[in-house]
């Protein structure tokens, strides 16, 4: 049994998603610190973890620098995309080996509306293949683990955006879910994890080709107020 965290005495502290954003308004960290911390954080514990599936950590540190980011709820906070989103210049490899490495040329419609709150994406989460099963498991490399004890699974299929939020790396993070994707990984990791009412965000390319749409996107979050 081992229990992985990050929190120590950086930028983001034991800052939610809302503080975080909160104190990036306020001027007490920049959005830079943020992202820089974060960075740090995966850096310690992704090694036990295998959570992060892209690390797209020079742009996101670019953008923090720049700081233009949309006035929304998040504006500046770091967070990861799940990796079977499209997010414009990462690859989309679906938790699978059999995936082309072919950065995406577009961000889909709910990349943009999680863009719009100003989240940070500073690359892309692990998922089992397709997200199909209900633990973030390959056959061709270390599973992610579960931060409050590394010989547990993280659950899925967001399993790589729930262990780097429970480690404390992130604040929040993005997530998908038919059948549990969100709910199982939240329950196993100790966070919130809430399917949104289909229809209430945008859509998913891969539900619109289902004979019934039963995917919803969302994030996973340590605190109720941040989803």
């Amino acid at each position: 049994m081992r229990c992985v965290h990050a929190y120590g005495d950086d930028a983001l502290g034991d800052y939610d998603g809302v503080a975080g954003a909160a104190a990036i308004r306020s001027g007490e960290i920049s959005a830079a610190d943020a992202a820089e911390a974060a960075l740090g954080r995966i850096d310690k514990v992704n090694p036990h973890l295998n959570a992060v599936a892209v690390d797209d950590r020079e742009r996101a540190l670019n953008r923090a620098l720049d700081s233009h980011f949309p006035a929304g709820s998040f504006a500046g906070v770091p967070s990861i995309i799940k990796n079977n989103t499209l997010f414009e210049g990462l690859p989309v490899g679906n938790g699978s080996a059999a995936m082309p490495d072919l950065p995406a040329k577009a961000n889909e419609p709910f990349t943009e509306q999680f863009l719009s709150t100003g989240v940070n994406i500073v690359g892309a989460s692990t998922l089992p293949a397709f997200g199909l099963t209900a633990t973030t498991e390959f056959v061709d490399r270390e599973p992610t683990r579960n931060p409050w004890d590394t010989d547990y699974s993280s659950g899925a299929s967001s399993g790589g955006s729930a262990a780097l939020v429970a480690s404390g790396a992130l604040p929040i993070a993005h997530g998908n879910d038919g059948g549990g994707s969100i709910r199982i990984p939240a329950a196993a990791c100790g966070l919130v994890g809430l399917k949104p009412s289909r229809g209430r965000v945008a859509p998913s390319p891969t539900g619109r080709i289902l004979p019934i749409d039963i995917i919803s996107n969302g994030i996973l979050s340590r605190s109720v107020r941040d989803t």
